[in-house]
């Protein structure tokens, strides 16, 4: 298949129109006309994803985060994602993001499935009534430490950072993958007990906590890996004659 028709294919079920204003989705490198029979998918376009493209010899990288967020005025071996870019370019990989659009068309559904949140509702709009995140109820009233124990096994993350009382009894419930800071004004808003997100700093938590809002900071690719599994299971339904893997899941740290 060609590129241009992968790119169709995306962009029906994850329109770029339903990505946040900031964004940069789409394809941002290679040719629409490059013949793609293999495509690999990360969660970010790191100097080991790129490698693994390289020695898989893949036509075409997909990725959630997008190596490019902003304009650049050079593209050389001199800085990290000049190097990435010309290493996809010099083996013709096309490379193509899908962010915030898959964040409101599948991954804040996917991970409140995933966690049995009930009666959701969208976190924070985009368009069309779809948008960033889910509220919604837990299967059942539990401990703070029991929802957390459940964030773990639900996403196959090793450990979890918690802000509040392990003890306390949790039932509303929002779920942002990924950084959720930005959205933490709608979550008071709908007066959760529980937080489940990533990238929550020391201030943030603290300051959630005195508004009665507990937190479960999975890290930003605690949840997000999810994305890879699902995007592969909607290509391998929608294309025709395309090999399509994904790089282990790797979580970048560990607590020891």
């Amino acid at each position: 298949m060609k590129c241009s028709e992968i790119c169709c294919a995306i962009e029906r079920e994850y329109s770029p129109e339903y990505a946040c204003e900031w964004d940069n989705v789409g394809l941002l490198a290679g040719r629409r006309d490059k013949e793609v029979k293999r495509i690999l998918l990360a969660l970010d376009a790191t100097d080991e994803t790129v490698q693994t493209a390289v020695e898989q010899e893949a036509d075409m990288l997909i990725t959630h985060h997008p190596m490019l967020f902003s304009a650049i005025k050079r593209v050389t071996d001199e800085d990290m994602n000049g190097r990435r870019l010309l290493a996809l370019i010099r083996h013709d990989i096309s490379y193509y993001a899908m962010h915030t659009n898959y964040d409101t068309r599948g991954m804040a559904d996917l991970a409140a499935r995933m966690m049995d949140l009930q009666e959701c509702t969208v976190l924070e709009e985009v368009k069309d009534g779809e948008g960033i995140g889910r509220v919604g109820v837990l299967p059942e009233r539990m401990t703070l430490r029991a929802c957390a124990e459940k964030v773990k096994e639900a996403y196959g993350i090793p450990n979890v950072k918690i802000f509040g009382d392990l003890n306390k009894e949790v039932y509303s419930a929002a779920i942002c993958p990924g950084a959720g800071k930005s959205t933490m004004k709608e979550v008071l808003r709908f007066g959760c007990d529980v937080y489940i997100t990533g990238d929550i700093d020391h201030h943030t938590g603290i300051d959630a906590v005195d508004q009665g809002l507990c937190i479960i900071d999975a890290g930003h690719y605690g949840i997000e890996h999810i994305f890879m599994e699902d995007v592969k299971a909607y290509l391998e339904k929608t294309l025709s004659g395309v090999r399509i893997s994904c790089v282990p899941v790797r979580h970048p740290f560990a607590v020891i």
